[in-house]
């Protein structure tokens, strides 16, 4: 249990009915008439949904522990991806759902967080960017355009992105985690 005056952002609250929500923002105000109240902005740890939420100021609210740890991915098992705990070794199963989009990005021997609460996977994140190889694209040929042109391009974990006309099969890229957006050529 903490005070509303002690919420910092990040910190992960468990509200109505037991959902995680995690402190985006939040502001302490105090009017000229009537108590202090914590403006905050919370995002559900699951779904992703932000809402605005204003609590009195002093007021109890639970706690949640959530225990984020570096895990490297080591290979699929059916609908499952392998997950091996960089200290203890230990491997960890998750589900495709509890993966969500860090599917697109994940190969062999990249370190993610992966997030837990009470034994069971909230969530995997990955870094803002990763580098991987085009695994296919056409050539790209510039026509009559003003600007530069896109083109898709699928990368070695066969998700499809958006790259430069001038980039072809092979090449390694940076990409974007959060958005799928190309962020740049990559030399090696």
């Amino acid at each position: 249990m903490a005070s509303t005056n002690d919420l910092k952002n990040g910190m992960v609250l468990k509200l109505e009915g037991g959902q995680l929500w995690s402190v985006v923002e939040f502001q302490h105000v105090k009017p000229g008439k009537g108590p202090a109240f914590v403006r905050t902005k919370l995002k559900n740890v699951l779904s992703g949904k932000v809402v605005d939420k204003t609590f009195n100021a002093g007021v109890k609210v639970e706690t949640a522990t959530i225990d984020r740890r570096d895990m490297q991915f080591s290979y699929m098992d059916g609908d499952y991806f392998v997950f091996m705990d960089e200290e203890t070794y230990d491997q960890l199963h998750v589900d495709r759902k509890s993966v969500g989009d860090a599917a697109n990005f994940l190969i062999e021997g990249f370190t993610a967080s992966v997030a837990q609460h009470e034994g069971s996977v909230l969530y995997v994140e990955l870094p803002a960017a990763v580098v991987l190889t085009i695994k296919h694209t056409d050539p790209g040929v510039q026509g009559d355009r003003s600007t530069g042109g896109t083109k898709p391009a699928e990368l070695e974990t066969g998700h499809e992105i958006q790259v430069p006309l001038f980039i072809t099969t092979g090449e390694k890229v940076k990409v974007d985690t959060r958005t799928s957006d190309y962020l740049g050529r990559v030399n090696s």
